[in-house]
């Protein structure tokens, strides 16, 4: 089902939602800016997000976006170990439910 090939389809979303998608697009052009957070910073949250949520989608673009960012390696694996562990703490925390 994953195919970046799909990508060229997201022009369709502008013809057929034009003010949606323009709103889309101006929501990630304001967020992925400097601000109290570094654009890097802000590439290395969406790509531990876009792990979490297993979007290979996402997961392709902002490891591409963190990297011309200037995000290393390390920074890299970093940001898929906090996402890791977030998984993990969720695993916990529901499994109390399992408990009497």
């Amino acid at each position: 089902m994953y195919d970046l090939k799909q990508m060229v389809k997201m022009k369709k979303y502008g013809d057929l939602t034009p003010k949606a998608m323009k709103a889309f697009n101006d929501l990630n052009a304001a967020v992925f800016t400097d601000g109290a957070l570094t654009a890097k910073v802000k590439e290395l949250m969406a790509l531990s997000i876009a792990v979490t949520t297993q979007c290979p989608y996402c997961i392709e673009f902002h490891n591409k976006q963190a990297r011309a960012k200037g995000a290393t390696e390390a920074e890299i694996a970093e940001a898929v170990m906090v996402s890791a562990a977030l998984r993990a703490g969720g695993s916990v925390t529901h499994g109390l439910h399992c408990l009497e």
